[in-house]
């Protein structure tokens, strides 16, 4: 048994079992937390640049943290569903180098987990959204977490071992260790989170790496040892991303979802997203406003 497995904790979000329709469409999410699904009915599919993956009753889903996922539903699709996170004394993650679209026939006791989990926190939904710039504020995920502590410790536990019971399904494959286990530094893993979920914010290199207690310079190298790009490179592709999913899934003016992802002004994004995506804003929308 490797002991280094046990260095990662996961602790849970929010479950339930819901409908959705062909409004369930978003583009370009890279959530901070995992995401667990059982299809009962219907169809949908997840996707990125890598891959696309059908959504079909019987099955069970894995979406790591930091993969980033398209979600799209053509007519109907029942699903339950589990987001949850993971913390490691270290920053390292049982996926580091395993951040894809997992997809697996699901069997008896798979099911068994999912319902019991959710028979144990029956108040752990999403409400009436499932819009991600709803959910992933900061302040409304640690809100979640924090429900943990209204478990009794009996079933906190029992949750935590239901977690690791449905991971272990998605760990199984012999292929899933070949690639050398990448570690990244716990500040770095900070502060990509902290920049996904403060994207209006005004940050620079030297707020990161106040935040971080090191020299800027030292914590640039640093992140881009870990990631491969520079701070602010990696921050302006998230707020691109961002902008992507707000153009697409509502009906902002171009000046409020600049604003809403941290742009200076209208004139600077419209330049950043027109070299990232070879298109204007208008028309990015135009050619995607069939799957608002």
């Amino acid at each position: 048994m490797n002991i280094n497995l046990l260095r990662s904790a996961f602790m849970l979000l929010n479950t339930d079992y819901v409908q959705l329709d062909k409004n369930w469409q978003y583009r370009n999410i890279t959530s901070t937390f995992y995401r667990l699904y059982y299809i009962d009915g219907g169809e949908g599919k997840l996707y990125n640049h890598a891959e696309t993956v059908s959504l079909e009753a019987g099955f069970i889903y894995l979406i790591p943290s930091f993969t980033t996922c398209n979600y799209a539903c053509t007519h109907h699709l029942s699903q339950y569903y589990i987001s949850f996170t993971e913390e490691s004394s270290d920053g390292t993650s049982l996926f580091a180098t395993n951040r894809k679209i997992f997809k697996l026939p699901a069997n008896a006791e798979d099911i068994r987990c999912i319902k019991r989990i959710l028979d144990l926190n029956p108040n752990r939904t999403l409400g009436d959204t499932y819009d991600p710039k709803d959910y992933e504020k900061t302040d409304i995920l640690r809100g979640f977490q924090d429900l943990n502590n209204l478990l009794r410790p009996s079933e906190f536990i029992e949750v935590s071992g239901l977690l690791l019971q449905l991971i272990a399904r998605f760990m199984g494959a012999d292929t899933f260790f070949m690639e050398e286990r990448r570690t990244i530094h716990s500040k770095i893993l900070d502060a990509i989170y902290f920049m996904q979920t403060n994207l209006r914010a005004n940050i620079t290199v030297e707020l990161l790496a106040a935040r971080a207690s090191q020299h800027p310079d030292y914590f640039s190298r640093l992140f881009l040892k870990n990631t491969g790009e520079r701070p602010l490179a990696f921050l302006q592709a998230k707020r691109i991303e961002r902008v992507q999913l707000l153009l697409v899934t509502t009906e902002y003016p171009f000046y409020r979802i600049a604003e809403e992802t941290g742009f200076e002004s209208l004139s600077y994004l419209s330049r950043v997203f027109r070299k990232q995506t070879g298109q204007t804003l208008g028309a990015y929308r135009k050619q995607h406003e069939a799957v608002k």
